[in-house]
């Protein structure tokens, strides 16, 4: 296996610039709108949101009038927003991010991304077929099976949450089982130091990329692990969150991308989250620009265990109950875990009584911990991340 996915990936900036250019042109055919002389009047086009994007759907179901093509799958997330999914060579380009995890022919990878309704099942197994690899289709769950899986065929690389590869290896330990898990590939939640140096001490060389169900991959750590390196087919703006106005370099902002699949042209789509462009090139040798990662988000909307839960969420289980005044979801770290703490403002004694509606309306589990009236902080917060990213 070479170092780099493909030659893009040490061209030059020019070469890049140019080559990015013609393919925004080619996506912007597809709107009728007219092409642009450069990258930076990408300023000049509106920003998709993705409440916007919703709607759309609503009123144009299922792509919102997109001019989506050549698709095998179509998939659902949380909103309920659509997003359509190709089975071509590297449709979702996650074969870059296993490359540079240093995944491919003769690796075995234990994919734990859900298969259901969401694509990260499907992206990440596209991503293996596309370096060579064996996938084990394991999804989330049932981890003492997971463990003897694991073990009986021979898995050598992981896919999946930052997090839940740590359980798996915990129950081996429990059931004294040795696997042979060298290295993974995580995303859909931070990695955080801690975790990252539990790994390596078990010999496990772990990197994550930064990749949405709408868009795919869109920037991933190399092995010098120094930033995110972006996709060679994704233009990335920092904007100052809410609107479209680039932001000074190096400065935080929201991340707004356009991307150059030409089954699912996004143009300026944003996506909530929070980072910056850091100066410089990686030590690794790929020469396009990277971003500091993950950051947190622009708006209140918090991914908790790999699960995007929005303030829309908050107030549909509010509207569930007549006996719940307000509600306020709190992500904490437990350990090297996410726990999601669900504090409801209500008269009510019996905790219990909420625990089905919020596993239904916020997708996951949590504690629920009831205040009387009048407990919550007015400060118009209905989410609130309490951990920390050092």
């Amino acid at each position: 296996m070479t170092s780099y996915f493909d030659d893009l990936e040490t061209r030059s900036p020019d070469a890049r610039e140019a080559a990015q250019l013609a393919g925004l042109n080619a996506q912007l055919a597809k709107y009728a709108i007219d092409p642009l002389e450069s990258l930076g009047d990408l300023k000049g086009l509106p920003v998709l949101r993705k409440s916007e994007l919703s709607k759309r759907q609503a009123a144009m179901p299922p792509f919102g009038g997109l001019p989506v093509s050549n698709i095998a799958h179509v998939f659902q997330s949380p909103g309920p927003i659509y997003e359509p999914g190709g089975n071509s060579h590297d449709w979702w380009r996650m074969g870059r991010f296993l490359n540079a995890c240093g995944i491919g022919p003769g690796d075995i990878v234990q994919n734990c991304f859900g298969y259901h309704l969401t694509p990260a099942g499907m992206i990440f197994e596209n991503g293996a077929r596309a370096v060579g690899a064996v996938v084990l289709p394991a999804g989330t769950g049932q981890t003492e099976l997971q463990v003897t899986a694991a073990r009986d065929v021979g898995v050598t690389a992981y896919a999946g949450t930052p997090d839940y590869l740590k359980i798996i290896l915990e129950k081996a330990d429990e059931m004294g089982v040795s696997l042979g898990i060298t290295r993974a590939a995580v995303g859909g939640g931070a990695l955080f130091p801690s975790l990252r140096a539990w790994y390596k001490d078990r010999g496990i060389t772990c990197l994550q990329c930064y990749a949405t169900a709408d868009l795919g991959n869109i920037a991933y750590e190399s092995p010098a692990q120094e930033g995110m390196i972006l996709d060679e087919h994704m233009i990335v703006e920092i904007v100052t969150p809410g609107t479209g106005d680039p932001v000074a370099p190096g400065e935080v902002g929201e991340v707004v991308v356009t991307s150059l699949n030409p089954d699912y042209p996004l143009i300026r789509f944003a996506t909530g989250d929070l980072s910056a462009i850091l100066p410089g090139a990686s030590p690794c040798g790929r020469t396009n620009t990277r971003i500091k990662g993950w950051m947190g988000r622009a708006d209140q909307t918090t991914k908790i265990k790999g699960m995007f839960v929005r303030p829309e969420q908050v107030a549909q289980l509010v509207a569930k109950h007549d006996s719940i005044a307000r509600a306020r979801v709190v992500a904490s770290r437990e350990g090297e875990m996410d726990v999601m703490t669900v504090r409801i403002e209500t008269g009510a004694s019996d905790a219990s009584a909420f625990e089905n509606s919020i596993a239904e309306v916020l997708k996951l589990k949590g504690r629920v911990e009831l205040v009387p009236p009048g407990g919550l902080p007015r400060d118009g917060l209905v989410i609130e991340d309490t951990r920390t990213y050092d």
